[in-house]
């Protein structure tokens, strides 16, 4: 999703010592070392938050996620002007497979749009925007990046609720220590943080559980999160207008926001 991905930028730069992470009495650090033993007083918080056996194996199996560092440390795309990073992303692209994603999912677009009020066009653009429609969900291993980066010292209070959130799907079936996503830990169709899939995930196929690499519960979800932050049916999601705060909500920036309010415009022909 990200909100993660730009959620923090701007904030303090990567912390050259260890120090002590808000609410835990572990240790953060930047690199490998210290990762097992502020795994070990992680376990103490995630079971006082209700995280039980099957989450707190998956924590003790994740390792040390350098990948997820050097991605965490490299994100230059939202840095860029409107032109170029709809063009990096491949916005042209998004919009003429949206239209035909559209065409051929109609029912499923207008049944999502009567119940949450939010238009096919955005949530298109989001699943194009994110994944390009499923086609790339991420390699990166879910728990080991959602945990290193809570041991992180850059930024550790802002991952935490993730990484028990991701701890907790566990425990629920719904993931594994095997599940892959993107770079921050981020799943499924709409690259949703853990703990943002725990608290909005929708059972739309109703077979029982929320699946986020299901197109259905992943759009279904999408849906219901922008619903949830406050979207309002019926009302514009152009800049100025009701929803296009909303879009914050999703991705914290502002060329991302921009991007998605032009491509869901485009794909609904408006």
């Amino acid at each position: 999703m990200l909100v993660s991905r730009l959620a923090a930028l701007g904030l303090a730069a990567t912390l050259s010592v260890a120090m002590p992470v808000a609410g835990m009495g572990a240790t953060c650090g930047n690199t490998a070392a210290g990762f097992e033993a502020w795994k070990a007083d992680f376990a103490r918080t995630a079971q006082r938050a209700g995280v039980r056996q099957a989450g707190l194996n998956a924590l003790a199996q994740s390792r040390y996620a350098t990948g997820t560092i050097a991605a965490d440390r490299n994100q230059k795309s939202f840095k860029y002007s409107l032109e170029k990073f709809m063009q990096v992303r491949g916005a042209t692209t998004i919009v003429a497979q949206g239209k035909k994603h559209k065409a051929r999912n109609a029912e499923f677009f207008a049944a999502l749009e009567k119940k949450y009020g939010v238009p096919a066009g955005l949530l298109i653009a989001i699943h194009g925007m994110e994944t390009a429609f499923g086609n790339y969900m991420g390699n990166s291993q879910v728990v080991s990046s959602i945990v290193t980066l809570t041991y992180d010292c850059r930024r550790s209070e802002f991952f935490e609720p993730h990484a028990i959130g991701a701890l907790k799907l566990v425990d629920q079936g719904a993931i594994s220590t095997a599940t892959r996503g993107a770079k921050h830990g981020e799943l499924g169709h709409t690259q949703f943080l853990p703990g943002n899939a725990l608290e909005y995930g929708q059972d739309w196929n109703r077979d029982g559980r929320v699946d986020f690499y299901d197109m259905g519960d992943a759009l279904a979800s999408t849906a219901y999160f922008l619903r949830k932050k406050g979207w309002k049916p019926g009302r514009g999601y152009q800049p100025g207008e009701r929803n296009y705060r909303v879009l914050k909500q999703w991705n914290a920036a502002t060329v991302y926001q921009q991007s998605l309010a032009i491509m869901g415009r485009q794909i609904d022909g408006n």
